[in-house]
C-alpha cells in the first residue's frame, strides 16, 4: 500500500525502481525483526549485569547474595544469546542496542517490577516450555504495546512505526518453535510465494489502475472520482487487483483484508463506504463470470 502510494504520486515514476524499493523496505523490516531479537539479549545481559552490582555492593544481603537466577538463565534467552546466525546477522548489520542503552535498563526495570517476572520467578520449578512462554507473554503484553520503545524504532526508520507489529509477530512465530535451540527463520514464512504475491499485487494495481477507477466510478454514481479519499481508491485498486488477478486468494479474505485496513489508514466512514462498494463490484464480476480463483475451496460460484 505504501509503496503504491507513493508509485501514483509520482506521474512518470519507474515502476520496477518503486518495486525495487518496496523489496527493500521489506529488508528493513527484517532488520527490525532483528533488533527485537538483539533487545531480548540486551535485556538478559543488563540483568546479570545488575545481580553483578548487588553482590559486590559494600553491604551485600543474603538475596543480593543468592540471587533468583531464573532470567538470566532462561533458556530461550541463552539460546538467542548464543546462536552464531544471530550474531552474524547483527554484525553485518551493525544492529546494536549500545547507543540506546538507557532505554534498555529502563525496559529491565519495569519487567523486574512487573507481575509476569514475578510469577516467573516464584515457579516451583523451570523447563523450556515456562521458559519460552514467559518470554512470549513479555513480548506480547509488554514489548509490543511500549510507546517509548515504538518511538525509538520510529526514530531510526519512519516507516517502523507501521511495521511493528508484523515484525513483532514474526519474533513471536520465531521463537514459538523453540524447543531447546533456537534457530533463526526467514521474515516471510513462504518467502518465495510471499515474494511473487507482493510483485503481482504491485503491478498489476498499477497496470490496470484506469479500468479498476471505470468500474469504482459506474458503482460510485454519486461520487466523482476526484472526490473520493484517494487511500480509499487506492484500496478499492488492490483489492480489485487481488481478486482479478491473483487466483489463489479467496475473495472473501481480500474483501475482508483491505476493510480492515481502511479502518486503520483512511477515513471514519471508510470501512463502511470500501465494503459497499466492492460488495457491488463483486457481485457484477461473479454474474460476468469474470472472478477465476484457482485450488481447492475457491472456485466462485
Amino acid at each position: 500500500m505504501q509503496a503504491l502510494y507513493s508509485y501514483f504520486q509520482h506521474e512518470k515514476g519507474d515502476i520496477k525502481a518503486f518495486e525495487r524499493d518496496l523489496f527493500k523496505n521489506l529488508d528493513k523490516i527484517y532488520e527490525l525483526y532483528l533488533y527485537i531479537l538483539a533487545l531480548l539479549v540486551d535485556l538478559q545481559h543488563v540483568s546479570m549485569v545488575k545481580i553483578d552490582e548487588r553482590r559486590n555492593k559494600r553491604l551485600p544481603n543474603q538475596s543480593d547474595l543468592n540471587p533468583n537466577l531464573r532470567f538470566v538463565n532462561n533458556a530461550l534467552l541463552k539460546s538467542l544469546a548464543e546462536n552464531p546466525e544471530l550474531k552474524s546477522q547483527l554484525e553485518k548489520r551493525h544492529i546494536s542496542w549500545q547507543n540506546d542503552m538507557d532505554l534498555v535498563r529502563k525496559l529491565y526495570m519495569e519487567i523486574r517490577d512487573g507481575d509476569l517476572y514475578k510469577n516467573y520467578l516464584a515457579l516451583p520449578s523451570s523447563s523450556f516450555k515456562e521458559d519460552k512462554e514467559f518470554i512470549l507473554a513479555l513480548l506480547t503484553e509488554h514489548l509490543s504495546e511500549h510507546e517509548v520503545l515504538h518511538s525509538v524504532f520510529e526514530e531510526k526508520n519512519i516507516h517502523w512505526a507501521d511495521d511493528s507489529f508484523v515484525a513483532f509477530n514474526s519474533v513471536i512465530r520465531n521463537l514459538e518453535t523453540f524447543e531447546g535451540k533456537f534457530e533463526l527463520q526467514p521474515l516471510l514464512k513462504d518467502e518465495k510465494d510471499d515474494l511473487e504475491f507482493m510483485s503481482n499485487l504491485f503491478t498489476k494495481t498499477v497496470m490496470y489502475k484506469k479500468q479498476f477507477e471505470e468500474l469504482i466510478g459506474r458503482h460510485t454514481q454519486n461520487w466523482e472520482i476526484e472526490r473520493i479519499a484517494s487511500m480509499d481508491m487506492l484500496l478499492m485498486e488492490m483489492a480489485l487487483a487481488e481478486i482479478l488477478y491473483i487466483p489463489s486468494v479467496p475473495v472473501k479474505a481480500s474483501l475482508n483484508e483491505y476493510i480492515d485496513i481502511s479502518k486503520e489508514y483512511s477515513t471514519p466512514n471508510s470501512k463502511v463506504f470500501v465494503n459497499g462498494v466492492l460488495d457491488k463490484i463483486i457481485a457484477e464480476l461473479k454474474q460476468q463470470n469474470k472472478i477465476q480463483k484457482a485450488g481447492r475451496g475457491l472456485k466462485e460460484s
